[in-house]
């Protein structure tokens, strides 16, 4: 079994997946959960284990169902924003990030119980809207939520226009065959973002494994497969 099943196979199990985007990119590496599996302990794996920003993320196809825009779109409909969204950072792409998001049952949006529940819900909502029942994904989001909250919505690109994280767990998702509905976290160590060398040391320890941009992008090549 080679790197790219063993990811898979992993995901689908819902066991944590450790992404490396690139030499050439970031240099991160995130931690990556299937969000139809999510629940209260993976979240408090993510925040404490990952320590990065714990973000939801779903397909363009699925997010323009939902009439969902990339934030920095919104903000560059307001002329005193525009500044800010007309720069990129060192590694050259647009950010991902929608809207920010809470479910309307949850206390306070942020405990690791309240963001399994905010992510359980937007996993219903998307797997709706993937699987043809568009009018109820679209209907269930839009009664059911509240922003600003506390997860962020993170739209991806696809392959052919962005390798990030977003990107790349996605295309990891369709890969295994399953929605394209993501839980995921930058791994961080103190002060910097964590070292690829550490992270292949934690997933060693735990029993993880680790899989680099490139394999899952060339898996997804091999395979023929259309961006989402």
């Amino acid at each position: 079994m080679t790197t790219i099943d063993e990811a898979i196979d992993a995901l689908r199990k819902g066991k944590p997946v450790l992404i490396f985007d690139s030499a050439r990119r970031e240099q991160e590496v995130d931690m990556v959960f299937y969000a139809g599996l999510i629940d209260y302990e993976k979240i408090y794996t993510l925040r404490v284990d990952a320590g990065g920003l714990i973000c939801y993320a779903t397909s363009h196809i699925v997010a323009s169902h939902l009439k969902l825009r990339f934030m920095a779109d919104i903000l560059e409909s307001f002329n005193e924003y525009k500044m800010l969204t007309s720069r990129v950072l060192g590694y050259g792409d647009k950010p991902a990030f929608s809207l920010w998001v809470n479910h309307v049952n949850v206390r306070t949006g942020i405990s690791d119980h309240d963001r399994a529940l905010t992510i359980s819900k937007l996993h219903e909502v998307v797997s709706l809207v993937w699987n043809g029942r568009v009018d109820e994904g679209y209907a269930k989001f839009y009664e059911e939520f509240i922003s600003p909250g506390h997860v962020p919505i993170l739209i991806s690109r696809g392959l052919r226009k962005r390798r990030g994280h977003t990107e790349l767990s996605i295309a990891l998702a369709i890969l295994a065959g399953l929605e394209p509905s993501i839980v995921l976290a930058e791994m961080l160590d103190k002060g910097v973002s964590l070292s690829l060398a550490k992270a292949k040391r934690y997933a060693e320890e735990h029993g993880l494994i680790i899989v680099s941009g490139e394999e899952i992008v060339n898996e997804y090549a091999s395979r023929g497969l259309k961006d989402v």
